[in-house]
């Protein structure tokens, strides 16, 4: 491959992702939101942007989506799914976070309708309204004690330290 061909517009990229696991006892931090007019449930999460690590990501998007400012404690996982929101691949890091205060005056992101801590009975209750199967997926795995170290996410860029 050339080096004209390795900056084509034309790869291929999924969409990366965090998201974060907040457990508070036998609750979790979920986010209510609107996905194309529908209503839907997923932990705080977001996409990752450019000259931002992976860590900072996770406690930035759960700050913006639900005004809690946390701790990443732990990766989860890494999980790969395509949506059939878009129809593109999604690979999404998910961290577990300690919760260390909340700001109930801050906005939060367009189309967020509220924050609400759910046991996994009632998240696994919401069925198809789950924004993606990877929600449940963390939660159980994070239940099953998957907890990887935070050293393992590296970020080489400048700035791109801890959050």
């Amino acid at each position: 491959m050339t080096e004209a061909d390795s900056s084509s517009n034309d790869v291929w990229r999924p969409h990366v992702t965090v998201a974060c696991v907040v457990a508070d006892g036998d609750r979790y931090l979920m986010v209510e939101e609107e996905v194309n007019g529908q209503v839907a449930y997923n932990q705080p999460a977001g996409h990752l942007d450019d000259c931002e690590s992976l860590l900072q990501a996770a406690v930035r998007e759960t700050r913006e989506e639900t005004g809690w400012t946390v701790a990443l404690t732990h990766l989860i996982g890494i999980h790969q799914w395509r949506s059939k929101e878009h129809g593109d691949v999604v690979l999404r890091f998910s961290f577990a976070a300690k919760p260390l205060s909340h700001d109930p005056q801050q906005p939060l992101d367009t189309g967020i309708r509220r924050a609400l801590w759910l046991t996994r009975g009632e998240i696994a209750g919401l069925g198809d309204h789950l924004r993606s199967p990877m929600v449940l997926m963390s939660i159980d795995d994070w239940l099953a004690g998957q907890r990887l170290p935070l050293s393992l996410v590296a970020n080489l860029m400048p700035g791109g330290g801890q959050p």
